[in-house]
């Protein structure tokens, strides 16, 4: 949208050609989502007060937890709607991979509202069942993956990039690649939704992420860069740079309330959304892998609650005190915030990691 006025403008002052600068994009996507959250946000959960809709809290849980009963929910609508606003007005509406990554935040937002709603209405912790709500993810992924398969314009865009190694690729086909996507989708989308459970927990691990896969969009989006650190020239995605910036910018204005004692919760509206989104872009950067590592605290997440119920099937008995582990922790006593930041810190110290892979190849 914003580019249609560059145009316009740079006809009548060739100077406001500056303005098209991705870099310069970039910034502002992330500032207009940012400033946006910020400014209504008090509103936002003021009326989230208003319309009693609050958090239901699982008896089994934490005692701690009890306590934030009643909490604001479905702080996904807020971080969606900033994000998705930011990205249409500072990228460009011809990239095809706009709008896979919009749709992907829209049907997997729809899921997790339809999850929330069902929660406040019953007043409980049970929302969709896990049938259900693994049909409509794999609906969702497996129609976004066949519509990145229609937008791919080179072979390269289907090969399982192996990262810190040099020109290593491995083909998977397109078959291969849609099962890929398929799991990298519906395993990330619910790796984030298991890991929101305590204040800015999920949250921080999704900006950094986001501010990693910024940097990998730059440089496959531009033939030198990419050639120079041999890294797959990908055209177009360029403009996923401008949208994680946007990301970053509305998830760092949720953080601010959303940071402990947290005045608003994610809910799965915010949780399903951002995880599938993370994986969406992942997938057309071609970054599975490292998608993989930087997301460790998600995938730890995951294992513990896999574990935990195979092993209470096998033997009856726990493995952890509590699944997801973040509640693991807390039965051992450990504070809310230090478990938290303990896990912010792991995440970065894994897209450090992740971001060596540009140079070690």
């Amino acid at each position: 949208m914003f580019l249609e006025l560059i145009g316009f403008l740079t006809r009548v002052n060739p100077s406001f050609e500056v303005l098209n600068s991705l870099t310069l994009r970039a910034v502002l996507a992330m500032l207009v989502s940012l400033l946006i959250s910020l400014a209504l946000g008090h509103r936002f959960i003021k009326k989230l007060h208003q319309y009693q809709i609050g958090q239901v809290i699982r008896t089994d849980g934490p005692a701690s937890h009890l306590t934030k009963s009643g909490t604001p929910t479905m702080g996904g609508m807020m971080i969606l709607s900033t994000f998705i606003l930011s990205s249409l007005i500072w990228t460009d509406w011809q990239c095809v991979y706009l709008w896979i990554v919009l749709a992907t935040s829209i049907i997997f937002g729809g899921i997790g509202f339809i999850d929330d709603y069902l929660k406040l209405k019953r007043q409980s912790s049970d929302g969709l069942s896990s049938r259900q709500k693994m049909l409509g993810q794999s609906l969702g992924a497996i129609a976004i993956g066949f519509w990145i398969v229609t937008a791919i314009q080179d072979p390269i865009q289907t090969e399982l990039l192996i990262p810190f190694f040099k020109d290593v690729t491995l083909s998977i086909g397109i078959v291969g690649f849609l099962v890929l996507t398929y799991f990298v989708i519906v395993g990330a989308s619910n790796a984030v939704n298991l890991t929101d459970g305590l204040d800015g927990l999920a949250i921080m691990p999704v900006i950094l992420i986001s501010g990693a896969l910024a940097l990998f969009a730059y440089i496959s989006g531009n033939y030198n860069f990419s050639n120079y650190l041999n890294m797959p020239f990908i055209p177009g995605t360029g403009e996923l740079f401008v949208i994680c910036a946007a990301l970053v910018g509305a998830g760092l204005g949720f953080l601010w309330f959303n940071t402990y004692p947290a005045e608003i919760f994610m809910g799965d509206m915010g949780s399903l959304a951002l995880g599938a989104v993370l994986a969406v872009i992942a997938i057309l950067l071609r970054q599975e892998i490292l998608l993989f590592i930087m997301g460790g605290v998600f995938v730890a997440e995951t294992l513990s609650v896999i574990i935990q119920v195979a092993y209470y099937k096998r033997t009856q008995k726990r493995f952890f005190l509590m699944a997801p582990i973040h509640h693991h922790f807390e039965k051992k006593g450990i504070s809310e915030p230090k478990i938290i930041v303990r896990f912010w810190m792991a995440t970065l110290i894994l897209v450090l990691i992740s971001l060596a892979s540009i140079k070690i190849r």
